[in-house]
C-alpha cells in the first residue's frame, strides 16, 4: 500500500482488510495454502505443525473448503482443518519489515478456533468464528517462515455463535452450507516494537467534540505522546498532541466548526452527505521510530424522537433490505475486495437507505465502503441455536469483540445481538434467558452508548431501543390492517406476534418503555418466482417475473400507506441457497429492472443529484 494513503484514508480504493486503521505498508497472503482435512483428529498427535508432508492438499484462501472457490468445494461434515504456507522473505520485506521492528500476523476471522504455528511452535490461539485476532512473529522467524494454522468448527456444536451456517449435513429450510477455517483475509504488517493495537472514535456534535480511545501494546516509555491530525480534503481541521502513560488513553479534540451555525450540517455524515473526515494518528517515543496510522471519522449522532429515528436530530428515512452477504461460489467469504463495493453500490442503487446485514459480522471493508456511500447498517451477531452456560459466554464474549472492532463505523446506526430468539427459545418462559436478553442490550450499551440497541429482533421483546417486528404477510390489505391506525398497531403490538409469540415479555416498565419506542417492520416479504425446482424456497412463490412485479408493487405501496411505521426492512436482498426469494439472483442481477424496483422502494425513477455513485 502506498504511503500516501495513510494520509488519505477516507478515500482509499477498499483492498486493505482493516480500513480504520491502516499502515503504509502490508503483505497479503491470499493464494495458494496447503490444506487438509482431519478427520480422526490426529493432526496434534502426530506433529503435524512440524511436517510438511503431513497437508498435503491444497485450498484458495480466504474461501472455505465448503466453496467452490476454496478448490475443494466439499460441504460435508469436517470438524478439524489444517493449514500451511510458505511465508517468504520477500513478503516480509513487502510487508515493510527491517530491523528493530515486529512483524505481525493478521487474522481477519478463522471459523470457529483457531491455533497457529510458526517454525513448527505453537504461538497463538483464538476462539470466535467472526472476529480478528493477531500474532507476533517470533524474531528468528523475521526473513520467512513456515506458517501452520489448525481450525476446529464443530457443524454439531450449537453453543457456538453460528448464524445461518446449517448443522445438518445438507442445507435445509432457511440454513445454508457451512463456511469454516479461514474465511477473511490474512495479512502480515511489520510495526515499531510499542504499537497502537487498537483506537476507536466517538463523535458528539452537540458538543463539538471527537474521542479518541487508544489502546498500545503494552505499557509506553515515559515521555510518549499521541500526535492526531484531523483533515477535510487535506486541508487540517484539528490537531493535538498529548502524553500517553499508560497502555490504553482517551482524547478528546475539540472541533468548533460543529457549532458554526448552518455550517454546521456541512459537517455532518448523512446518507445524503457521506462525509468522511481523514484523520493520521502517531505514536511518538521519546528515542526511535513512531507508529504512523492512517484512520477516517465520520460526524453524526443517531437518537429516536417523535415515533422516528434520528440522525443527526432530524428523521432518517428507514428503508432497508435485509442482506446475508453470501456469495454461491465463496459463501460468506466475498470474492474480492470489488464485490464488497459493488454490493453497497446496488442497494444505494436500488433505494434503499439502509442495509440489515443478517447472522452475519460482515467484512470491515463492506463497511468502509457503507460509510464512503453513505449506507445505514443494522450490525447483528450470529445466533447460537441453544442457551447453556458455554453459549452465554461464547456469545457474550464475541458479541464485545465484534462491537469494539466496528464502534468507528459512522454507517452503523444499531446494534442487534439476537434475532427472533434464536439460542433463547424459551425466552417468554424462562427467566435466565430473558436475562441474558437484558444483559446484551446493557452490555452493548455500555461498550457503546451512541447507537440504537434491539435486544431481540422480530418479537419477545425485554427492553430495546426499536420495537420491531417481523411479519412475512403477503397480502397487502391485511398488512394495511395490522400497520395503517394507531389503533390497530396497538392491537397488533400490544399481544401475540404474527408468528404466535409474544411482542413483548419483559418488566411492566420494560414493557411500557419499549412500546413508546419507533415502531420497524423489520422483515417482510420473502417473495420468490417459481423456478420449477423442489429447492426454490420463499415466503410467497409467484409463477413469473411479471407477477412478482405486480406484487411487489402492491406489498411497497402498502407500507408506505401505514404512515406510523418508522420504517422496514425487506427480505431479501440475493438469493442465498434455497432462499430464492432475493429481489436479485445470487449473481447480483436484478429479477425485474432495477429502475423499476427502485421506483417501487422509493419513488422516484432517478437517482438523487446529491447521492455518490462510484461504478467499477
Amino acid at each position: 500500500m502506498p504511503q500516501e494513503s495513510i494520509t488519505s484514508a477516507a478515500r482509499q480504493d477498499g483492498r486493505y482488510p482493516r480500513p480504520q486503521l491502516l499502515r503504509a505498508a502490508w503483505a497479503d497472503l491470499s493464494g495458494p495454502w496447503r490444506f487438509s482435512f482431519d478427520p480422526d483428529d490426529r493432526g496434534v498427535a502426530e506433529g503435524w505443525a512440524k511436517d510438511p508432508a503431513a497437508i498435503t492438499s491444497e485450498v484458495i484462501v480466504p474461501f472455505p473448503p465448503e466453496s467452490p472457490a476454496s478448490g475443494i468445494g466439499d460441504t460435508r461434515y469436517h470438524r478439524v482443518l489444517w493449514y500451511r504456507r510458505t511465508v517468504t522473505a520477500a513478503e516480509v520485506a513487502e510487508a515493510g519489515h527491517g530491523e528493530g521492528r515486529t512483524l505481525l500476523l493478521q487474522f481477519g476471522a478463522v471459523d470457529y478456533r483457531a491455533e497457529v504455528w510458526i517454525d513448527g511452535e505453537r504461538v497463538g490461539t483464538h476462539e470466535g468464528g467472526h472476529t480478528p485476532f493477531t500474532v507476533a512473529v517470533p524474531d528468528d522467524a523475521a526473513q520467512g517462515f513456515d506458517l501452520v494454522v489448525r481450525a476446529e468448527d464443530d457443524p454439531l456444536d450449537l453453543a457456538q455463535p453460528r448464524g445461518k451456517q446449517d448443522w445438518e449435513e445438507s442445507r435445509h429450510v432457511v440454513w445454508y452450507d457451512r463456511t469454516s477455517g479461514i474465511w477473511q483475509p490474512v495479512w502480515l504488517e511489520s510495526v515499531p516494537v510499542r504499537h497502537v493495537r487498537a483506537l476507536t472514535w466517538r463523535t458528539d456534535p452537540e458538543s463539538a467534540s471527537i474521542r479518541l480511545d487508544v489502546e498500545l501494546d503494552g505499557q509506553p516509555t515515559p515521555g510518549t505522546r499521541i500526535s492526531v491530525r484531523i483533515a477535510r480534503d487535506d486541508e487540517t481541521v484539528a490537531t493535538q498532541v498529548s502524553l500517553i502513560a499508560e497502555p490504553r488513553g482517551s482524547f478528546l479534540l475539540s472541533l468548533p466548526v460543529l457549532g458554526n451555525g448552518q455550517a454546521r450540517d456541512t459537517w455532518l455524515w448523512s446518507p445524503e452527505h457521506p462525509l468522511l473526515l481523514d484523520a493520521v494518528v502517531e505514536l511518538q517515543p521519546p528515542q526511535g521510530e513512531p507508529d504512523r496510522i492512517g484512520s477516517y471519522i465520520g460526524i453524526r449522532s443517531v437518537g429516536t424522537g417523535g415515533g422516528r429515528v434520528l440522525l443527526n436530530d432530524r428523521p432518517v428515512a428507514v428503508r432497508a433490505v435485509l442482506s446475508q452477504g453470501y456469495w454461491p461460489q465463496s459463501h460468506l467469504a466475498a470474492p474480492d475486495a470489488d464485490a464488497l463495493r459493488a454490493e453497497a453500490q446496488l442497494i444505494k442503487d436500488l433505494g434503499f437507505t439502509s442495509v440489515r446485514v443478517h447472522q452475519k459480522i460482515e467484512d470491515p471493508r463492506f463497511l468502509y465502503w457503507a460509510d464512503r456511500l453513505g449506507l445505514l447498517v443494522w450490525a447483528e451477531m450470529p445466533s447460537t441455536y441453544e442457551f447453556s452456560g458455554t453459549s452465554v459466554e461464547r456469545l457474550v464474549r464475541e458479541w464485545t469483540a465484534v462491537v469494539r472492532r466496528d464502534a468507528s463505523h459512522p454507517s452503523i446506526v444499531v446494534w442487534v445481538p439476537l434475532n427472533e430468539s434464536w439460542g433463547v427459545d424459551r425466552i417468554a418462559q424462562a427467566p435466565r434467558e430473558r436475562e441474558l436478553a437484558r444483559t446484551l442490550y446493557h452490555l452493548t450499551k455500555a461498550l457503546d452508548d451512541t447507537r440504537l440497541v434491539v435486544s431481540n429482533d422480530g418479537w419477545e421483546h425485554t427492553r430495546s431501543d426499536l420495537f420491531t417486528v417481523h411479519d412475512y404477510e403477503n397480502d397487502a390489505a391485511v398488512l394495511r390492517a395490522r400497520y395503517g391506525t394507531s389503533e390497530a398497531l396497538r392491537e397488533t403490538l400490544g399481544g401475540i406476534a404474527p408468528n404466535g409469540r409474544r411482542m413483548l415479555i419483559g418488566s411492566p416498565e420494560e414493557r411500557t418503555e419499549t412500546a413508546a419506542r419507533p415502531v420497524l417492520l423489520s422483515e417482510f416479504g420473502g417473495v420468490s418466482v417459481d423456478d420449477a425446482t423442489d429447492e426454490s424456497w420463499g415466503y410467497r412463490i409467484v409463477d413469473s417475473e411479471d407477477a412478482l412485479d405486480m406484487h411487489l408493487s402492491t406489498l411497497f405501496a402498502a407500507i408506505e400507506d401505514c404512515h406510523l411505521l418508522a420504517g422496514w426492512c425487506y427480505t431479501q436482498l440475493t438469493d442465498t441457497g434455497q432462499e430464492t426469494n432475493g429481489l436479485v439472483d445470487e449473481n447480483r442481477v436484478p429479477k425485474i429492472p432495477l429502475h423499476r424496483l427502485r421506483q417501487m422502494i422509493c419513488g422516484e425513477d432517478r437517482l438523487p443529484a446529491s447521492a455518490p455513485v462510484f461504478h467499477a
